[in-house]
């Protein structure tokens, strides 16, 4: 049953005739713009009881204050105790300043003053409206009363139009008007509108991102804080004084739960960016809030100073993209492949298992899809872990060192490039063409007063204009084309090209982590009898390196000749 059906039913009989037991409703709203008005708790308090004190028939019975509560609504505290009131026989008058502070909700505010209110035998009056529902029941009877009440509504509407386009403006200026800092961050007392980091909570965010890319799980890393005693967000505002009203601390206990380290290894704000409008209310009516699609969203980098590394944040997006599970054995934490290693011929994830014979304990990959339906779907695909490990290992290594290689290979060629034939040969193509230009552009030039002091005829002026014309356009094209050539051969390929960068800072390497994987592998395909098949990142720089040292083979032999390879 609905609080007006429930009214309703509870209506009361007419009250006597000078026997009015008033109930003075005030609301004031820090929402829909009621705050910039002069309509302070005090002084619509003074003046409704200036009009009880000069109206006998009526007793003051009790205030009704919602103070901070919008009008778009009738689901304030103070107006639910008052119709309560009313049911229940203990006041029979209400009393409010204008419509206005009765409502802003045109369908709601008609609702009561049309049906509840006279089903109730309940007076109502509006002071400054002018409004009285026993003394002038005219006044009620009225086009005026619905048409203030639309007009109220209308004015709730256009304010909250303005609030929220004056929010967007501050978010896309990268300004933070949220009520909280996001963890790990708060608010710069100079500016409550820019984040600062909060170190404590900031060794706890890197912690996170640190243990997930050492290979640890959602799961696991919620279990480890959990047992170090590290406080939730939540409970970590509560215990800073602030005033956090999200439930969760209460049902768990402020303990970390998943969803919470996901939302942390998944956030922007932890590179420096501030990503804002991720919900909204439905309608100034309506206040239940309806989540932001992503492209909608308001995204301003660079806002803060970063607590993780772009690098760190980019490799936790891509594990987390990946399909893994958890080893139960090694309390949360992933194996080195987790995610990584597929069945080349279903392409489903391969899975770990233990075998512990009396000597020793053997880890092993299996085809899930084999491993589920046996030899329905696909094959028996299988590796040791210790195989797998070593090959991969291998791969990497060999790679990382066609890396370190190529990085010499390129700056010498680079080097001696810069001053050798092909360098000259261009500068000399360029100088001619130029010259050239020049040259066709003078005799262009003087073809017009030569027409004009009758030395040519104007059939071998057009005829001539039209060739010099086309001989300009003819040496532009081929003076841009070299200047490109010029600027392709300059820029080369060096060692910031993405392969090269990116395998060269690993030489050495003896031992796999998953952060290594992440960046250096896209995939690891198994087939029937163990075989292993790599799938490289940065393979496009991979191949457009060692075409550019194919391109120049004479400088690579002699690079070679030298002795250095």
């Amino acid at each position: 049953m609905s609080r007006t059906s429930k009214y309703l039913s509870e209506a009361v009989q007419p009250a006597p005739v000078a026997a009015w037991r008033a109930g003075l409703y005030i609301r004031l709203s820090r929402e829909d713009g009621d705050k910039l008005e002069s309509e302070s708790v005090s002084s619509q308090k003074a003046l409704l009881q200036r009009f009880v004190d000069d109206n006998t028939e009526i007793t003051l019975t009790d205030y009704y204050i919602d103070d901070g509560y919008s009008g778009t609504d009738f689901e304030r505290p103070a107006f639910q105790r008052m119709m309560a009131d009313a049911a229940s026989k203990k006041i029979n008058c209400v009393i409010v300043k204008d419509l206005s502070r009765f409502g802003r909700n045109y369908v709601e505010a008609g609702k009561y003053l049309e049906l509840v209110f006279p089903t109730f035998k309940l007076r109502f009056i509006a002071v400054n409206d002018g409004i009285d529902s026993f003394a002038q029941p005219s006044t009620m009877n009225t086009v005026i009363v619905p048409f203030k009440n639309i007009i109220n509504d209308e004015y709730c509407r256009d304010i909250s139009m303005k609030v929220r386009s004056a929010l967007d403006i501050r978010r896309k200026q990268g300004k933070f008007i949220g009520s909280f800092a996001a963890y790990g961050y708060e608010k710069d007392e100079a500016d409550h509108n820019k984040l600062v980091i909060d170190d404590e909570a900031a060794a706890t965010v890197r912690f996170i991102y640190e243990k997930f890319l050492s290979g640890y799980s959602i799961i696991g890393i919620a279990r480890l804080l959990n047992e170090r005693g590290v406080p939730n967000p939540s409970a970590y505002k509560a215990e800073k004084g602030l005033n956090c009203r999200r439930s969760s601390t209460c049902k768990n206990g402020g303990a970390w739960t998943d969803s919470t380290v996901r939302r942390i290894l998944t956030s922007e704000v932890y590179i420096g960016n501030l990503v804002q409008k991720k919900n909204e209310v439905i309608s100034y009516k309506i206040h239940s809030a309806k989540a932001v699609e992503k492209s909608n969203r308001i995204t301003v980098k660079g806002t803060h100073k970063p607590i993780i590394l772009q690098q760190d944040f980019d490799k936790v997006q891509s594990l987390l993209k990946r399909d893994t599970r958890t080893s139960p054995k090694e309390s949360g934490k992933l194996s080195t492949f987790a995610g990584f290693i597929k069945c080349a011929d279903c392409g489903r994830a391969m899975q770990k298992r233990t075998v512990k014979q009396p000597n020793k304990t053997y880890e092993y990959y299996i085809c899930s899809t084999y491993r589920k339906m046996h030899s329905t779907l696909c094959t028996k695909h299988a590796i040791r872990a210790e195989v797998l490990e070593e090959a991969v290992l291998t791969t990497l290594n060999k790679y990382i060192q066609l890396a370190v290689d190529f990085d010499r290979l390129l700056e010498k060629i680079n080097r001696m490039q810069k001053g050798g034939a092909r360098s000259k040969r261009l500068t000399a193509e360029l100088s001619s063409n130029q010259k050239e230009l020049e040259k066709s552009q003078k005799i262009l030039l003087d073809l017009y007063p030569d027409f004009k002091n009758g030395l040519i005829s104007r059939e071998q002026y057009f005829a001539l204009k039209e060739r010099y014309e086309n001989s300009i356009k003819r040496t532009e094209r081929e003076i841009a084309r070299i200047k490109e050539e010029m600027r392709s051969f300059a820029n080369g390929v060096d060692g910031s090209n993405p392969f090269v960068a990116t395998f060269k800072k690993y030489g050495g390497l003896t031992k796999l982590s998953r952060d290594i994987l992440v960046e250096l592998v896209e995939n690891i395909y198994i087939h029937e009898g163990g075989g292993v098949e790599i799938h490289l990142k940065c393979k496009d720089a991979f191949l457009a390196a060692s075409e550019y040292i194919e391109q120049h083979q004479t400088v690579s032999n002699a690079e070679n000749s030298t002795g250095i390879a």
